[in-house]
């Protein structure tokens, strides 16, 4: 949620456990324009959990993403996620926007469970030319020291923040403008990372509900080693490659199945908490963990609803040599939160 402006490039920075993404954005021929993209591997355990465990190897990985983009810029566009962020949809009378200013810290005691001493806020009116007597409020909250922690990050690595968005928002970005035809009903879009997949619920365009599960491909490669017997390397070449094999087929069954009932369960919370009414009418999958063979098929089965991989890269203008010396299959999966962030414009 944060204001557009006139910046002409934006460079969107992912800080992931596994890797770190940069997607950089020309804004100035009237629609976004990708026009480079770099990504640099993560040493494992530098991030765990979203925690930073070793600052220096991780500034020197984003220093090295930023090198291998060509970019000598400071600002960029980041964003924070996990369970200290809480995005809720609540019902308030219709007021101001400054009034409703006034009465979000009021609000947001009813509905975040934080001191609110050690919270950022922030909201954004849904339907701010409705006439009823009430109105749609989009509440996100997150603690302080989440936002302060990237913060500190970034300076390590010579950078600094024009935007902290939030993951989901930013995912949304780069989804709404991929896939409008996904803005209509309710849709969950679930973002299979390397620790963690983030399952966000979207009605009518507006991300609503957003829940972390603590699975991702380390935790696929991490099974195929204990339970299969392969090695880190055979694990991770059949978790990026393009077939399905029983190895994998055995773990689908039980890390898939974590996945399907994450999503059952938000959309359950969802009903039983909102006045959203609506079954979930489809599902897309992004991160790279969407790519594991056969997960999109068993999601598809398990849920009996219509799964696809979403691509960040559908209908996005992209200049020729962006992707230099990457493959577009492979990292596009990849790139939908990046890409997100690049297309927020710094005032």
């Amino acid at each position: 949620m944060a204001f557009l402006g006139r910046s002409k490039t934006t460079v969107g920075l992912d800080i992931g456990s596994g890797l770190i993404k940069v997607a950089v954005m020309d804004h100035s021929k009237g629609e976004p324009e990708l026009v480079k993209v770099a990504i640099a591997p993560l040493l494992a355990d530098a991030i765990v959990e979203g925690e930073v465990m070793d600052p220096g190897i991780v500034a020197e990985a984003i220093q090295s993403a930023m090198t291998e983009a060509g970019l000598k810029v400071k600002q960029v566009v980041t964003a924070v996620g996990g369970r200290d962020v809480i995005i809720k949809k609540i019902q308030i009378e219709r007021v101001k926007e400054q009034q409703a200013r006034e009465l979000m810290r009021w609000e947001a005691e009813q509905h975040v469970p934080f001191d609110m001493e050690s919270v950022e806020l922030d909201f954004q009116i849904l339907d701010p030319e409705g006439d009823g007597l009430e109105m749609s409020v989009l509440l996100v909250a997150a603690k302080r020291e989440l936002v302060e922690s990237k913060l500190r990050v970034l300076n390590d690595a010579g950078l600094e923040a024009g935007i902290v968005d939030v993951d989901a928002f930013a995912l949304h970005n780069a989804f709404e403008l991929n896939h409008p035809d996904a803005m209509t009903g309710v849709v969950a879009l679930v973002n299979v990372g390397h620790e963690v997949t983030n399952i966000n619920v979207l009605e009518e365009g507006v991300p609503i509900l957003t829940r972390d599960l603590g699975v991702g491909t380390r935790r696929f490669r991490e099974d195929l080693q204990r339970e299969r017997g392969l090695s880190a390397d055979e694990a991770q070449q059949l978790l990026q490659g393009y077939d399905r094999s029983p190895h994998l087929d055995a773990i689908l069954q039980s890390r898939g199945e974590e996945i399907a009932l994450g999503i059952e369960r938000a959309v359950a919370f969802l009903t039983s908490n909102s006045r959203t009414a609506s079954a979930v009418r489809a599902v897309y999958t992004c991160g790279g963990g969407s790519r594991i063979p056969g997960l999109t098929g068993m999601l598809a089965d398990r849920l009996k609803l219509a799964v696809e991989q979403a691509n960040p890269l559908a209908s996005l203008k992209v200049r020729d040599g962006a992707l230099a010396s990457l493959v577009t299959d492979e990292v596009a999966p990849l790139l939908m939160l990046p890409i997100g962030l690049a297309l927020r414009q710094v005032a």
